[in-house]
Protein backbone atom coordinates (compact mmCIF):
# COMPACT_ATOMS: atom_id res chain seq x y z
CA UNK A 1 0.00 0.00 0.00
CA UNK A 2 2.97 2.26 0.26
CA UNK A 3 4.59 1.86 -2.45
CA UNK A 4 1.00 2.40 -4.13
CA UNK A 5 0.32 5.69 -2.19
CA UNK A 6 4.20 6.45 -3.42
CA UNK A 7 2.98 6.32 -7.21
CA UNK A 8 0.03 7.77 -6.75
CA UNK A 9 1.74 10.52 -4.56
CA UNK A 10 4.68 11.11 -8.40
CA UNK A 11 1.66 10.54 -11.07
CA UNK A 12 -0.18 13.69 -9.02
CA UNK A 13 3.21 15.71 -8.83
CA UNK A 14 3.90 15.25 -12.74
CA UNK A 15 0.61 16.46 -13.43
CA UNK A 16 0.83 19.41 -12.23
CA UNK A 17 3.93 19.89 -13.41
CA UNK A 18 2.83 19.68 -16.79
CA UNK A 19 -0.24 22.27 -15.41
CA UNK A 20 2.29 24.62 -14.21
CA UNK A 21 4.51 23.87 -17.32
CA UNK A 22 1.49 24.98 -19.19
CA UNK A 23 0.76 28.04 -17.76
CA UNK A 24 4.02 29.51 -17.93
CA UNK A 25 4.36 28.84 -21.37
CA UNK A 26 1.21 30.66 -21.69
CA UNK A 27 2.36 33.77 -19.59
CA UNK A 28 5.58 33.50 -21.16
CA UNK A 29 4.29 33.50 -25.00
CA UNK A 30 5.75 35.90 -27.23
CA UNK A 31 3.56 38.77 -26.86
CA UNK A 32 2.97 38.38 -31.02
CA UNK A 33 0.84 35.19 -30.55
CA UNK A 34 -1.89 37.70 -29.75
CA UNK A 35 -1.86 38.88 -33.64
CA UNK A 36 -1.77 35.47 -35.21
CA UNK A 37 -5.50 35.70 -36.25
CA UNK A 38 -4.40 38.89 -38.13
CA UNK A 39 -2.06 37.18 -40.05
CA UNK A 40 -2.40 36.38 -43.85
CA UNK A 41 1.32 35.30 -44.84
CA UNK A 42 4.60 34.43 -43.66
CA UNK A 43 7.54 36.70 -44.85
CA UNK A 44 10.05 34.14 -46.59
CA UNK A 45 12.79 33.42 -44.37
CA UNK A 46 11.30 34.31 -41.17
CA UNK A 47 10.19 37.72 -39.84
CA UNK A 48 12.01 37.86 -36.29
CA UNK A 49 14.61 40.21 -38.01
CA UNK A 50 12.93 42.77 -39.44
CA UNK A 51 13.24 46.17 -39.29
CA UNK A 52 15.78 47.91 -36.30
CA UNK A 53 17.30 51.49 -36.28
CA UNK A 54 16.93 53.29 -39.45
CA UNK A 55 18.68 56.88 -39.91
CA UNK A 56 17.19 58.98 -42.85
CA UNK A 57 16.80 62.18 -44.23
CA UNK A 58 13.49 64.11 -43.62
CA UNK A 59 11.59 66.06 -46.15
CA UNK A 60 12.51 69.31 -43.97
CA UNK A 61 16.34 68.12 -44.50
CA UNK A 62 16.72 66.87 -40.75
CA UNK A 63 18.62 63.64 -39.94
CA UNK A 64 15.88 61.40 -37.96
CA UNK A 65 15.98 57.62 -36.40
CA UNK A 66 13.27 55.24 -36.12
CA UNK A 67 12.29 56.58 -33.02
CA UNK A 68 11.34 60.23 -34.52
CA UNK A 69 9.97 58.50 -37.86
CA UNK A 70 7.54 55.93 -36.15
CA UNK A 71 5.11 58.27 -33.27
CA UNK A 72 2.47 56.33 -33.99
CA UNK A 73 1.34 53.32 -35.98
CA UNK A 74 2.83 53.75 -39.55
CA UNK A 75 2.54 51.74 -43.08
CA UNK A 76 5.98 52.10 -44.38
CA UNK A 77 6.68 51.24 -48.53
CA UNK A 78 10.41 51.68 -49.86
CA UNK A 79 9.92 52.92 -53.65
CA UNK A 80 11.14 56.22 -55.19
CA UNK A 81 9.31 59.34 -56.49
CA UNK A 82 10.41 58.81 -60.53
CA UNK A 83 8.64 55.36 -60.17
CA UNK A 84 5.86 55.78 -63.59
CA UNK A 85 3.44 53.19 -62.66
CA UNK A 86 3.95 51.04 -59.12
CA UNK A 87 4.87 53.40 -56.52
CA UNK A 88 1.74 56.19 -57.01
CA UNK A 89 -1.01 53.26 -57.07
CA UNK A 90 0.84 51.79 -54.30
CA UNK A 91 1.03 55.00 -52.01
CA UNK A 92 -2.16 56.04 -52.97
CA UNK A 93 -3.79 52.92 -51.89
CA UNK A 94 -1.74 52.78 -48.64
CA UNK A 95 -2.89 56.59 -48.30
CA UNK A 96 -6.55 55.27 -49.15
CA UNK A 97 -6.13 52.83 -46.14
CA UNK A 98 -5.21 55.38 -43.85
CA UNK A 99 -8.17 57.38 -44.71
CA UNK A 100 -10.71 54.46 -43.65
CA UNK A 101 -8.62 53.83 -40.47
CA UNK A 102 -9.09 57.72 -39.32
CA UNK A 103 -12.61 57.05 -39.79
CA UNK A 104 -12.71 54.18 -37.53
CA UNK A 105 -10.56 56.08 -35.25
CA UNK A 106 -7.47 54.89 -35.91
CA UNK A 107 -4.50 57.55 -36.01
CA UNK A 108 -2.02 55.83 -38.96
CA UNK A 109 0.69 57.65 -40.53
CA UNK A 110 1.89 56.58 -43.85
CA UNK A 111 5.80 56.74 -44.77
CA UNK A 112 7.14 56.15 -48.08
CA UNK A 113 11.06 56.05 -47.98
CA UNK A 114 12.83 56.24 -50.95
CA UNK A 115 15.35 53.78 -52.72
CA UNK A 116 16.73 56.54 -55.28
CA UNK A 117 19.44 58.58 -53.40
CA UNK A 118 20.64 59.68 -56.63
CA UNK A 119 17.72 62.04 -57.71
CA UNK A 120 15.47 61.89 -54.52
CA UNK A 121 16.08 64.70 -51.90
CA UNK A 122 14.37 66.37 -49.09
CA UNK A 123 12.32 68.61 -51.79
CA UNK A 124 11.28 66.44 -53.91
CA UNK A 125 10.32 64.04 -51.36
CA UNK A 126 8.05 66.59 -49.79
CA UNK A 127 6.89 67.72 -53.05
CA UNK A 128 5.98 63.93 -53.58
CA UNK A 129 4.02 63.30 -50.43
CA UNK A 130 2.13 66.27 -49.99
CA UNK A 131 0.08 65.47 -53.68
CA UNK A 132 -0.58 61.52 -51.82
CA UNK A 133 -1.02 62.73 -48.45
CA UNK A 134 -0.77 65.67 -46.01
CA UNK A 135 0.24 63.29 -43.25
CA UNK A 136 2.55 61.03 -45.55
CA UNK A 137 6.05 61.57 -44.15
CA UNK A 138 8.69 61.08 -46.82
CA UNK A 139 12.50 59.72 -46.28
CA UNK A 140 15.42 60.06 -48.38
CA UNK A 141 18.69 59.96 -47.92
CA UNK A 142 22.70 58.83 -48.77
CA UNK A 143 23.28 55.84 -50.20
CA UNK A 144 24.85 54.15 -47.24
CA UNK A 145 21.44 55.08 -44.75
CA UNK A 146 19.09 53.78 -47.78
CA UNK A 147 20.82 50.99 -48.12
CA UNK A 148 20.65 50.44 -44.69
CA UNK A 149 17.04 50.78 -44.42
CA UNK A 150 16.27 48.69 -47.24
CA UNK A 151 18.29 46.03 -45.32
CA UNK A 152 16.72 46.02 -41.87
CA UNK A 153 13.00 45.44 -43.99
CA UNK A 154 14.41 43.15 -45.87
CA UNK A 155 13.07 45.01 -49.52
CA UNK A 156 14.21 44.23 -52.99
CA UNK A 157 16.09 47.03 -55.08
CA UNK A 158 17.86 47.42 -58.23
CA UNK A 159 18.75 50.09 -60.22
CA UNK A 160 18.64 49.24 -63.94
CA UNK A 161 20.76 51.43 -65.70
CA UNK A 162 22.67 54.14 -63.93
CA UNK A 163 24.16 56.27 -66.20
CA UNK A 164 20.70 56.77 -68.16
CA UNK A 165 19.73 59.74 -66.71
CA UNK A 166 15.71 58.30 -66.64
CA UNK A 167 16.85 54.96 -65.07
CA UNK A 168 14.27 52.54 -63.34
CA UNK A 169 14.34 50.76 -60.15
CA UNK A 170 13.09 47.44 -59.85
CA UNK A 171 12.13 46.95 -56.01
CA UNK A 172 9.67 45.08 -54.00
CA UNK A 173 6.04 46.43 -53.05
CA UNK A 174 5.48 45.21 -49.70
CA UNK A 175 4.16 47.75 -47.19
CA UNK A 176 4.57 47.60 -43.35
CA UNK A 177 3.16 47.71 -40.27
CA UNK A 178 5.56 49.18 -37.43
CA UNK A 179 4.45 50.76 -34.15
CA UNK A 180 6.59 52.93 -31.42
CA UNK A 181 8.94 51.06 -29.49
CA UNK A 182 7.52 47.45 -30.20
CA UNK A 183 8.58 47.76 -34.29
CA UNK A 184 7.71 45.69 -36.92
CA UNK A 185 4.45 44.19 -37.01
CA UNK A 186 3.25 42.51 -40.10
CA UNK A 187 3.60 43.09 -44.08
CA UNK A 188 0.81 43.54 -46.59
CA UNK A 189 0.86 43.02 -50.64
CA UNK A 190 0.10 45.25 -53.40
CA UNK A 191 -3.17 43.85 -54.21
CA UNK A 192 -5.10 44.62 -51.20
CA UNK A 193 -7.17 47.75 -52.04
CA UNK A 194 -7.33 50.53 -49.33
CA UNK A 195 -10.60 49.22 -47.28
CA UNK A 196 -9.02 45.76 -47.72
CA UNK A 197 -5.63 47.22 -46.03
CA UNK A 198 -7.49 49.23 -43.74
CA UNK A 199 -9.42 46.26 -42.64
CA UNK A 200 -5.94 44.15 -41.86
CA UNK A 201 -4.31 46.86 -40.12
CA UNK A 202 -7.48 47.28 -37.87
CA UNK A 203 -6.99 43.89 -36.90
CA UNK A 204 -3.69 44.31 -35.66
CA UNK A 205 -4.59 47.75 -33.92
CA UNK A 206 -7.25 46.51 -31.76
CA UNK A 207 -5.99 43.85 -30.22
CA UNK A 208 -2.70 46.72 -28.61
Amino acid sequence: MKSRGLVIAAAAVGVAAVALAGVVYVLARPEADRFAECRTGVMAGGEDAIGGPLELVSETGETVTDAEIFTKPSLLYFGYTYCPDVCPLDTVRNAEAVEFLQERGFDVQPVFVSVDWGRDDAQSMDDFTANIHPDMLGLTGSEEQIRAASKAYRTYFNIRDPEDEFYLIDHSTFTYLVLPETGYLSFFRRELTGEQLADQVQCFLEKL
